[in-house]
């Protein structure tokens, strides 16, 4: 279940869309003015939050930026909540770092909508992560066959990182995604054939 934030100083409001989040799926937190809405995201940290742009202490306009200066919140969809419609007013919320804007009194319907295209990207940012940490391991696991690989000169076993002696076949296909297929090379099969005619 994805985490929420609402924070608005009315009351109403924040009973009323806090209904519409959990409906929608999230485990919704309030707060009721900026500095206690920084709070509960640093405690909390929800990946959406619904601000107010009229708060005591620290505004909607004013927390987006602290929240897109922080590394570790850059990451939250934000929605900025006001009765301001102007173009200009709408321009200064989106440049403060909010990724929505919605307009009191707002409909439900509207923000179920706004609610559904957050969670969306919210899901494709986390399957964009898991994706990074696939291929960081990919090259990591690529590094460690660019490194020095310790090997026998004699049986031609290559010493693994736990210290035991593998087979290179073994070793290579537990670190690549190479497959053997075994064969003789012609210098092999001429020493196997005149071999085989020795007496």
């Amino acid at each position: 279940m994805m985490r929420a934030l609402v924070a608005d100083d009315d009351r109403i409001a924040t009973t009323i869309l806090s209904r519409a989040l959990t409906r929608s799926q999230f485990d919704v937190s309030l707060a009721h003015d900026g500095e206690s809405a920084w709070a509960v995201i640093q405690e909390k940290a929800p990946q959406l939050a619904i601000l107010d742009w009229m708060m005591p202490a620290l505004d909607g306009p004013a927390l987006c930026r602290r929240i897109r200066e922080d590394p570790k919140t850059a990451h939250m969809y934000l929605i900025l909540l006001t009765s301001r419609d102007s173009r200009a007013d709408v321009v200064a919320g989106l440049d403060s770092g909010a990724d929505d804007y919605l307009i009191k009194p707002f409909d439900p319907e509207e923000l179920r909508a706004r609610l559904q295209v957050g969670a969306r990207v919210l899901t494709l940012q986390e399957r964009l992560a898991d994706r990074v940490a696939e291929l960081e391991a990919a090259v990591s696991k690529v590094k460690q066959l660019q490194g020095l690989i310790p090997i026998c000169s004699y049986c031609k076993r290559i010493r693994s990182d736990s210290n035991d002696w593998e087979q290179l076949e073994s070793y290579i296909s537990e670190h690549s995604e190479a497959q053997f297929s075994h064969g003789i090379c012609p210098p092999c099969l001429a020493i196997a054939w005149a071999d085989a005619d020795k007496p």
